[in-house]
């Protein structure tokens, strides 16, 4: 049976409401896929926690927002592909996108935002990688690589 916010691990009762909720849509997740609850739980809420640390200011309201039902729901149609665990510690390349330019990690069934401008998609990208301690790579039109940056030497192991 899926998490929401009321029937949750206690073990995420301390943390704030976004991560919590991040937590139990990333939990969810592993679940769906499979994985153990007692796996999923220390997992959902490290990656939670991660996500907060990187998440934009819209981002964290979006999260805050989101019902129960939006929670628990997971299908091909949700905007759920920043749940991933496994994406967190993959790089981010811009590429073009037939919306525009997206930002997307590596390895993404689906872009984690599409931008109208290439430079928009740039500054998102590097952005995230920075914070994720991790590369950035970056296309063009043709989808060729164009520049690649790594920001994996700042990473504290």
């Amino acid at each position: 049976m899926p998490w929401d916010t009321n029937d949750y691990p206690s073990s995420l009762k301390n943390l704030e409401t976004p991560v919590r909720k991040k937590a139990i849509e990333i939990g969810n997740a592993m679940l769906d896929d499979g994985h153990d609850e007692s796996r999923a739980i220390p997992i959902a809420t490290d990656k939670a926690k991660e996500w907060y640390e990187n998440a934009s200011d819209k981002e964290i309201k979006q999260m805050e927002q989101k019902s129960d039902q939006a929670l628990k729901e997971r299908d091909d149609d949700d905007d759920n592909e920043g749940s991933d665990p496994e994406l967190f510690d993959m790089g981010e390349h811009v590429l073009p996108h037939e919306n525009g330019w997206a930002v997307q990690a590596d390895d993404a069934k689906k872009p984690d935002q599409v931008f109208d401008k290439k430079q928009d998609a740039i500054d998102r990208a590097r952005e995230i990688a920075k914070k994720k301690q991790t590369h950035l790579v970056i296309q063009d039109k043709d989808g060729n690589i164009q520049d690649r940056t790594s920001y994996e030497e700042q990473r504290s192991t």
